[in-house]
């Protein structure tokens, strides 16, 4: 491994990647937001301290030993685990005498702060708020709740890998005095809290304060996680507060999130909800500006975050929970029932990642600068390229920093609401860009992308050697080892559901077709989801030049081929930052402290190292440095050369930049691959544009989303909608100005704007979509066959 330092000061380092002898460290904070963590906490040593088992608890594990020992291990060792940190005893009287809870409180009596009878009804809504919040923890339900949980993981799962240089990294991170730990972490199934809990409490971190989403629990699982480490947001938190008494429960949440932080108790915030993937949940916009306050008012002098990965071969419970996500309240005998049903099939491998810890306070002093630095609006740079109201030109004004719109009430200003949403999504992007990539991910995204109509086995372990080898050039790590032969069926028996497999006896090979079914799609989608955020650059730049290709497609002769082709740098710069501005930076898994005009000219030279881009030497520049006499000039090669001063008066343009297209050796199709991984996310852009002529406006907006999932389904019979994406396409729309929220007494309410009232204005910005939009994939699995290795 090299070091090298760039012109901008930022450290590189470059590698040359060998999967089982050296793997890329994951999870570096960013240089940009906090450039004094980047050396904090991490050691060159810590990548090759290798992986371990979380699950696997044997006798070296406890203070004794013997045959005995051997068969309740797993008992003696949660026994022997210790809890550093719990909730201060005295934590309600600390609540009471917050100023916070007592401005609010008297303010709410009307002046009588002297009358005892007053006094004591609003302690008893602050005993009542407390209890909703959060309960003391038992630890001996901890402890046996935590042994069943190591039995059922060890059933579901094969393995649960840490990192062991990760986690040394966390441990030196705890020790850092009257500083607490949050983790950041990515939500892919209901289980992560509980297994998060579980790898904290075993790793001595203690027993973590574990935030639950907006997903409603009956009483018993509520007190059953409240006691295992659950907290909840207290009732009527996501109402607008119209009253004083409605802001008790705010003021007794701030006030008990300073005094878990001041504790150093572990919090863990989940950022999203189960499969709506790389979408900042509420709760957790929530849950933030609670820690923000919380170090803004001097509760803590700083707070550590830690983004944390998951990923799974199999993710417990699969989609089988969208549809009743939020219908009805889980209850314990739901989840035994899903537990029951999840122990029928393999789930294969699961992966925890942690990515560096970052200052708090240093993110939050860098960024709160750049505030006053924002560029133009969304709606100001894109929306005249659509319409054709303006020049059609590269604005580069807009050094996006990309700024979200302020959604929650969370007690902020604007600003600071902005501030906490970019930390939510630094952080999700972080979370992304730290979690593993499993052997069914890889599987699932070459049949999807490349051979949807079927393909040979033989054909496919190579093209997952190829996919794995770009992914660790990437400096992106996988969740698995071994045998090439034996990591491709490990990934087709687990996605066997959805697959047909005929042995093909004459010429010895198998081949393997997915399922035209919506179900085995979406399952294949899903699970090839994760391989986006690694490729979305080259992706974005794929579907640039698909873009300029169907542009030069009248003027292109028949003879033409794909060598012959050559793109101007400032055409397809253009399209790769109108693409960037369509699509938020969180779908794609990109920071929002990256300016787009850097990202753009990032994916050029990307485009370029992958072998999809030539540079086209102009001809007036070919032979400035070769003067010797050719046989077929008809004159000498300096004659059209200017010797005039270089300080002259001349208007002469310099030459433009251009470049020729290309097929890298050993990756054919991969142009098509790249635009196809943008192909879903797309195509529910340009059908959530068809869609806006149909619902009546205003409308809310959980009934916007919900009518244009049923839209999605009923459009293509063979590609079920992503409840992510439509969230997405839905964000797009507000920041373009093409809807926007208007609050009534009824609460807030999407309208259409003006300009895309014009079914002409609606048909530009369909068309500007679908210029992007690949064909669909072509069989791959119709070519000649080839013998196994």
């Amino acid at each position: 491994m090299k070091n090298w330092v760039c012109n901008s000061g930022q450290k590189l380092e470059v590698f040359t990647p060998f999967l089982g002898k050296h793997r890329p460290f994951l999870g570096r904070c960013c240089q940009t937001c906090t450039p004094k963590s980047w050396d904090g906490f991490y050691h060159k040593h810590l990548s090759s301290l290798g992986f371990r088992d979380a699950i696997r608890v044997t006798e070296e594990d406890t203070r004794y030993r013997g045959w005995l020992v051997r068969r309740v291990c797993g008992f003696l060792a949660i026994w022997g685990w210790e809890v550093p940190v719990d909730t201060p005893r005295d934590l309600l009287a600390r609540i009471c005498r917050s100023r916070r809870v007592r401005d609010v409180a008297t303010g709410g009596s009307h002046g009588s702060s002297g009358d005892g009878e007053s006094h004591r009804r609003w302690k008893e809504k602050i005993v009542r708020i407390l209890a909703e919040i959060q309960a003391p923890l038992s630890l001996l339900m901890l402890r046996l709740c935590n042994w069943a949980l190591l039995k059922l993981l060890n059933w579901l799962f094969l393995s649960v890998q840490l990192h062991r240089g990760q986690l040394a990294m966390v441990l030196r991170a705890a020790r850092t005095p009257n500083v607490p730990l949050v983790f950041l972490s990515t939500h892919k199934s209901p289980l992560d809290g509980l297994l998060l809990s579980f790898l904290l409490f075993s790793q001595g971190l203690g027993v973590p304060r574990v935030t639950v989403g907006s997903q409603v629990c009956s009483p018993r699982l509520r007190a059953l996680l409240a006691r295992l480490g659950g907290i909840f947001l207290p009732s009527r938190m996501e109402q607008t507060l119209s009253d004083q008494d409605e802001g008790l429960p705010g003021a007794v949440l701030a006030t008990y999130t300073e005094e878990v932080l001041r504790s150093r108790q572990p919090l863990l915030i989940f950022l999203e909800e189960p499969l709506v993937a790389l979408h900042l949940s509420p709760p957790a916009r929530q849950w933030l500006a609670m820690v923000y306050r919380a170090m803004r008012d001097g509760a803590v002098p700083d707070v550590l975050l830690v983004p944390v990965g998951i990923a799974y071969d199999m993710v417990p419970g699969g989609l089988q929970c969208q549809g009743a996500h939020g219908t009805q309240p889980l209850g314990l005998g739901t989840c035994l029932r899903a537990a029951c049903r999840a122990l029928r099939r393999s789930h294969g491998c699961a992966r925890v990642d942690f990515a560096q810890p970052f200052s708090l306070q240093e993110f939050v002093a860098k960024n709160l600068v750049k505030q006053s630095c924002r560029g133009k609006r969304l709606e100001e740079l894109l929306l005249p390229t659509i319409l054709g109201m303006g020049p059609n030109q590269l604005d580069t004004q807009k050094a996006e920093l990309w700024s979200p719109s302020p959604t929650a009430a969370t007690g902020l200003g604007v600003e600071e609401e902005i501030l906490v949403t970019k930390l939510g999504l630094h952080s999700l992007s972080d979370g992304v860009a730290c979690s593993a990539v499993m052997a069914v991910g890889i599987t699932a995204a070459l049949l999807l992308h490349k051979h949807q109509e079927g393909v040979f086995l033989s054909q496919l372990m190579r093209d997952f050697a190829w996919l794995l080898e770009e992914i660790l050039l990437r400096q992106r790590d996988v969740g698995f080892s071994g045998q090439l032969r034996a990591l491709v069926q490990h990934s087709l028996a687990l996605l066997r559901a959805h697959l047909t497999l005929y042995h093909l006896a004459p010429i010895g090979d198998i081949l393997v077709v997915p399922e035209a079914s919506v179900v085995a799609l979406r399952e294949l989608g899903h699970h090839s989801a994760a391989i986006l955020p690694i490729f979305a650059r080259e992706a974005v730049g794929a579907c640039a030049i698909h873009a300029l290709l169907m542009e030069m497609l009248p003027f292109l002769g028949v003879t033409v081929g794909p060598s012959g082709i050559v793109l101007s740098q400032d055409e397809l710069l253009r399209k790769i930052l109108e693409l960037l501005r369509l699509l938020p930076p969180n779908l794609l898994g990109l920071q929002p402290c990256q300016p787009l005009d850097c990202l753009s000219r990032d994916i050029l030279d990307k485009l370029l190292l992958c072998g999809l881009l030539e540079a086209e030497e102009p001809e007036s520049e070919r032979w400035v440095c070769d003067l010797a006499p050719r046989p077929f000039c008809s004159r000498r090669p300096w004659a059209g050369m200017d010797f005039t001063d270089s300080d002259s008066d001349s208007q002469d343009e310099a030459p433009k930049h251009c470049f020729k297209l290309s097929e890298p050796q050993g990756s054919p199709g991969l142009l098509l691959f790249l635009c196809h991984l943008l192909r879903p996310v797309l195509r529910t852009c340009a059908s959530a544009v068809a869609f806006l002529d149909r619902p009546s406006w205003p409308q809310p907006e959980p009934a916007y989303v919900e009518a244009l999932l049923q839209f999605l389904s009923e459009e293509d019979a063979f590609e079920h909608p992503d409840r992510s994406l439509v969230l997405s396409s839905l964000q797009t729309f507000k920041e373009m100005g093409v809807l926007e929220e208007v609050w009534t007494p009824a609460g807030p309410l999407l309208c259409l704007t003006q300009p895309f009232h014009s079914s002409s204005s609606r048909a530009k910005l369909q068309a500007f979509i679908q210029q992007f939009v690949p064909a669909v994939a072509t069989s791959a699995g119709k070519t000649r066959s080839c013998h196994c290795q």
